[in-house]
């Protein structure tokens, strides 16, 4: 894949995944902000949705998403073009790319999306879902609350948790491409070119995006903390990891585990499918290698 194919495939993607599941990230997202010393607004999964629907409607599950929606379309692009970018440059005579490179690869892209696209655009979206859970939201909008936000904290107010999203997405994509790559290699066998099945390409997704949430979702839990409306509270993300731990235990930093699980599978699976899928046809159309 040595064309620009992977970065609108990727932005394609990355779109059309996010709006389907969305609803699983803002309910993941909630229970995370909802620290036991509140007292805990929520007692579950399915208690964070009534009460959201009770009192936001339906929509209210997808508050949130336009600052989702517009980060998740270049942040896809440029983790697929990082990755593409320097597997072409790993890969073997044959065209094979090993595991380790792999993981290396996808370390490259996560840190990437990372610094470009996903910290800005993450703690906006945080912002904004903390927002509604005030008792008197004041941000009417995406572009509303962009420029809020840039107001009372400069540009840095929308690169709060950098180090914690650094390795959060670091570790995220380093994870995921090492297992794909690995399953991947695992089904080709001897022939790097062996064509993929989408419902193949989806369960070795899945399996993907499952490694990755238990690998790290202590640090995700540490990045939202760090960019919600409570970030001042810690000095920095060493200091927020140690409060997690003294005043809510060690289960806090799994919290969220089993929504996030569910979006993230889903999200990985259907990420993998559509990119191959996408680069398919825009290679036929454009007859590109």
């Amino acid at each position: 894949m040595r064309t620009p194919m992977p970065v609108p495939a990727g932005g394609l993607a990355g779109g059309i995944e996010i709006c389907i599941t969305f609803p699983t990230e803002y309910v993941k997202t909630q229970l995370q902000l909802d620290e036991r010393s509140n007292p805990p607004r929520y007692r579950g999964i399915g208690d964070c949705v009534r009460q959201t629907v009770r009192s936001h409607g339906v929509l209210g599950l997808y508050r949130g998403l336009s600052s989702l929606l517009y980060g998740s379309i270049p942040k896809a692009a440029v983790r697929f073009g990082m990755f593409e970018f320097l597997s072409n440059h790993m890969r073997d005579a044959q065209g094979r790319l090993d595991s380790t490179r792999g993981l290396l690869c996808g370390l490259g892209a996560g840190v990437a999306e990372a610094v470009v696209v996903v910290c800005p655009m993450e703690t906006i979206k945080v912002k904004f879902i903390h927002d509604q859970t005030s008792p008197n939201p004041k941000y009417r909008g995406f572009f509303h609350g962009v420029r809020e936000i840039v107001r009372e904290q400069g540009l840095k107010g929308t690169y709060q948790g950098l180090t914690a999203t650094v390795l959060k997405q670091g570790s995220n994509q380093a994870i995921r491409f090492f297992v794909m790559t690995s399953l991947r290699n695992w089904y080709r066998g001897d022939n790097p070119n062996k064509p993929m099945n989408p419902l193949i390409t989806g369960v070795f997704g899945a399996i993907a995006g499952a490694a990755s949430v238990f690998g790290n979702t202590p640090l995700d839990v540490i990045k939202t903390r760090m960019q919600g409306l409570e970030a001042h509270k810690y000095r920095n993300t060493w200091d927020c990891g140690l409060q997690i731990l003294r005043n809510e235990g060690l289960r806090a930093f799994y919290k969220g585990t089993v929504p996030r699980l569910g979006r993230v599978c889903l999200d990985v699976a259907i990420v993998f499918v559509i990119y191959d899928e996408v680069v398919k046809l825009l290679n036929k159309v454009w007859k590109t290698d």
